[in-house]
């Protein structure tokens, strides 16, 4: 994994331990007056560990500047704030502004806490613009009444990819005369021959046909196994969502494929490529760290047949030797009913949010205004104009990769990444952005797979959610109830029989309170969409 995807993706793997900048005990809202009479706000913003101080970002100063402000900065690492978030709510202490540190569950949650920004959207007109060429970023946050206390995100069109890609070695493809696998069964054929054939021309048998990631305990996720649920027509969403518990649907109708008798066929065919070898022995214990290793190789000598993962740049240096592929279909599911995974990186729910307690209302809204603009968006997101980044015109900003990566790889990464509270508008154009890069060269294979199904009438759109208590009960019923499911499939995957157990499994899965979980997703699923 290189070490600007760490800063791109958000994933339990990547909690940080750089220290808390400033006590969170005084993150409250601070607002005051200078002797000047410039109006001082506190900004809190949860960052990664890889990102350098916002006293030496440039556009941090002037954005200052800009808004006619004194900014206070408080910067708090992810586990950190992991462990501080519910204090700070439960005790009504937040910053006037908040980056990457709220959603909107936490507003339902706390009411009163945070601002409806809805009611100032006048005041906000680069906010106002993204939500009229961006519709979904609305929804994302926007409770059904109306009410917006929580400013989403977007990365650009450049993101609208899953960034859940299945890619292959072509070059051992073609050193042994074959081609990409359209089915499970040539799938199969092709792994055989990745372990037996000797691919990697090393002489040994030290070839891992197909590398997959261990299960979560809690449900599906990035570069899940279980994205060959899209072989079988169901298409997930893994990036974010119900789906990471089994909620898809069809035609309008919410279902749960945790007892759909496809994931058995997954599951058994998952305990076939065990029993042959051609997925490591090892795969339900391995940690991460072991699992991309084996992936990114030695850099001289590919060892990885097939994964699921975020981009080419994966290999490493061998990036070369290997490209995307559609997923295989699955017995009985013809090509045009094969899907793929319907997530999105472009947007994100949880970036920006305003104290309802505030003292200097104008000053903070000027500000977030700003986080929103162009000039203030391109440059949270990948560095400071000057040395790093130059704006060409016409909307076109070239990004200086080499010295980006340089900064990157000494935890110095000149901007927020992923965790902008801004808006890169579709005519933006970003180049050097390798990420955007990496991410757009793999997504166009699976263009076609994409289009097998409506992604409202056949998919959890991201922005349904439910009210607070929905959502505890859903919490309450998910919890035991995905235990005992992962439990399950990862004993099946390894050691066979799911087919004596899937009976006394569904039941018991009832028992969970499956079916009272799907129906709240149906509830809300119907009060977003229909």
């Amino acid at each position: 994994m290189t070490a600007q995807r760490k800063v791109l993706i958000t994933a339990a793997a990547m909690l940080t331990t750089i220290a808390t900048v400033g006590a969170l005990a005084g993150c409250g809202s601070s607002s005051s007056q200078s002797s000047s009479g410039t109006p001082t706000i506190t900004i809190l913003v949860a960052k990664n560990s890889n990102q350098a101080k916002m006293s030496t970002m440039p556009w941090a100063k002037q954005l200052a500047k800009d808004a006619k402000v004194n900014i206070k900065w408080q910067e708090v690492s992810d586990d950190a704030w992991n462990q501080q978030k519910n204090p700070s709510l439960a005790g009504g202490s937040v910053a006037d502004i908040s980056l990457r540190a709220y959603g909107p569950g936490d507003a339902d949650q706390f009411p009163g806490t945070f601002l409806d920004l809805n009611k100032y959207m006048n005041k906000l007109p680069n906010v106002k613009a993204f939500f009229k060429q961006q519709p979904d970023a609305m929804k994302l946050t926007r409770a059904p009444k109306g009410e917006i206390y929580i400013l989403p995100s977007s990365r650009g069109k450049a993101y609208r990819g899953s960034g859940q890609n299945m890619m292959i070695n072509k070059v051992w493809l073609k050193k042994l005369g074959l081609k990409v696998p359209t089915t499970w069964d040539e799938f199969t054929k092709v792994l055989t021959a990745f372990k037996n054939d000797d691919p990697n021309g090393n002489g040994k048998h030290d070839e891992i046909p197909m590398n997959i990631r261990k299960l979560n305990t809690s449900g599906f996720g990035w570069y899940d196994p279980f994205l060959l649920m899209n072989s079988t027509g169901i298409a997930t969403g893994f990036n974010k969502g119900p789906s990471a518990q089994g909620i898809y649907v069809q035609n309008g109708k919410v279902k749960n494929f945790l007892i759909s008798p496809k994931l058995r066929q997954v599951v058994n065919y998952y305990y076939e490529l065990g029993q042959k070898g051609l997925i490591p022995k090892d795969w339900s214990t391995k940690a991460d760290d072991a699992y991309y290793a084996d992936q990114s190789n030695d850099g001289k000598t590919a060892k990885v047949g097939v994964i699921f993962g975020w981009s080419l740049a994966d290999f490493g240096n061998l990036r070369n030797q290997y490209e995307a592929m559609p997923v295989p279909s699955a017995p009985g599911v013809s090509a045009s009913k094969t899907v793929w995974d319907g997530s999105s990186n472009e947007f994100e729910n949880n970036k920006l949010a305003v104290s309802a307690h505030t003292k200097n209302l104008n000053a903070v809204l000027r500000v977030v205004n700003l986080l929103y603009s162009e000039k203030y968006s391109v440059q949270q997101f990948v560095g400071s104009f000057g040395s790093l980044v130059t704006p060409k015109g016409n909307h076109t900003y070239q990004v200086d990769a080499a010295k980006t990566d340089k900064l990157t790889k000494a935890n110095q990464f000149p901007g927020l990444s992923d965790r902008l509270a801004g808006w890169i508008p579709n005519d933006v154009t970003i180049k050097g952005d390798t990420n955007a890069s990496d991410i757009e060269e793999v997504n166009r294979v699976f263009d076609k797979q994409e289009k097998n199904y409506n992604h409202t009438t056949d998919f959890m759109p991201d922005y349904v959610r439910m009210d607070a208590s929905d959502s505890t009960a859903a919490s309450n019923i998910s919890t035991p109830m995905m235990n005992f499911c992962m439990q399950k499939l990862g004993k099946w995957m390894t050691k066979g029989g799911a087919d004596a157990d899937w009976n006394t499994y569904v039941s018991q899965m009832k028992k969970l309170g499956i079916d009272k979980f799907t129906s709240l997703w149906q509830k809300w699923y119907d009060t977003y969409v229909k």
